[in-house]
């Protein structure tokens, strides 16, 4: 989340016409995150009783999605969230749409969940994050909308091709090596659904211990369910020195596999998912890095860390439970 389009106070109150939700009381700009560009928003409240709980909302305009392909996203949030699970719900307008267009965006409004994201998770916090994450691919099996990744094989050598002469030669080859690897590996026999893709420790809200909420599914797409669970433990289950935290990893997927158990297939496959899952993220970050976009507000990040993670997924990956 980030601010790439600036949006006025006056420019959303006259947006926010189109809604129940009252006039607008508070506006504040999202740092955190990379892609789109996020804002916090307050309302006096709606007044014709359809949302008499609601006053606090994320304001999401999107800078890369276009509009046609916006309803497999927000439309699986309000699958999940009428699954039971603490997905943010879309909010309609007066006319029934939860998408619409700001200063020339697509754009559209979530329910602003309680809870805050934890920077340290332990290891109680990872087998809950396991737990729910099984959940959800469960229930996205169900979801009848297809969406392919837009972070796929052409991507990556599309990506790789862009960013490779800012790398060191060794870098270089380990890059080259990992994208001519995943464009090869066979993943037909992989059970597949639909997958949040970016489940890193700020899009998981806790209040406590407990998981309050889901957010940002805006990179979600149809792909490898095992692939979501290796994005996920990259980031939630690992360790200063570039390895696995043994207890945190093992939290995780043993609350992952006791709700959905995991397959053969996936067993072998694990390792590299590991480092596909890493590779996505290490190219991401290196052209946000050294290609940004222009941004009212922005932090790109270091991609450094996502190259040290797959190259320890390239020396040795701990197995898979089956």
């Amino acid at each position: 989340m980030s601010v790439f389009t600036p949006v006025s106070e006056a420019e959303l109150s006259d947006w926010l016409r189109a809604y129940t939700l009252g006039p607008l009381r508070e506006l504040k700009g999202i740092l955190a995150g990379i892609d789109n560009s996020n804002f916090f928003v307050t309302t006096e409240g709606d007044r014709s009783g359809n949302w008499p709980d609601q006053t606090h909302f994320v304001l999401t305009l999107f800078e890369n999605l276009k509009a046609e392909q916006l309803p497999y996203n927000l439309e699986l949030m309000e699958f999940l969230s009428q699954q039971g699970l603490p997905s943010p719900a879309p909010i309609r307008d007066r006319n029934g749409q939860y998408l619409g267009e700001l200063n020339g965006k697509p754009a559209a409004l979530v329910v602003r969940l309680d809870g805050d994201w934890t920077e340290r998770p332990n290891v109680a916090q990872c087998a809950q994050v396991g737990g729910l994450l099984a959940r959800m691919h469960l229930a996205g099996q169900a979801y009848p909308q297809q969406r392919e990744n837009t972070h796929g094989n052409a991507w990556r050598i599309r990506t790789a091709i862009a960013v490779s002469r800012f790398l060191t030669p060794a870098e270089q080859g380990l890059m080259e090596n990992e994208v001519a690897l995943q464009a090869t590996f066979d993943r037909s026999e992989l059970p597949t659904g639909a997958i949040h893709a970016d489940l890193f420790r700020d899009n998981i809200l806790f209040v406590g211990d407990t998981v309050s909420g889901v957010i940002d599914f805006y990179f979600a797409c149809t792909d490898l369910l095992l692939y979501d669970v290796a994005i996920t433990v990259n980031d939630w289950c690992m360790g200063n020195d570039y390895r696995f935290d043994t207890a945190r990893l093992q939290a995780f997927l043993q609350h992952y596999h006791a709700t959905r158990p995991f397959t053969a297939a996936e067993a072998e496959a694990w390792p590299m998912m590991l480092r596909a899952a890493a590779l996505r993220f290490w190219l991401s970050r290196l052209y946000d890095y050294f290609l940004p976009r222009p941004a009212e507000m922005n932090q790109p990040k270091d991609p450094r860390h996502f190259h040290r993670i797959l190259a320890q997924h390239v020396r040795e990956t701990p197995p898979l439970p089956v």
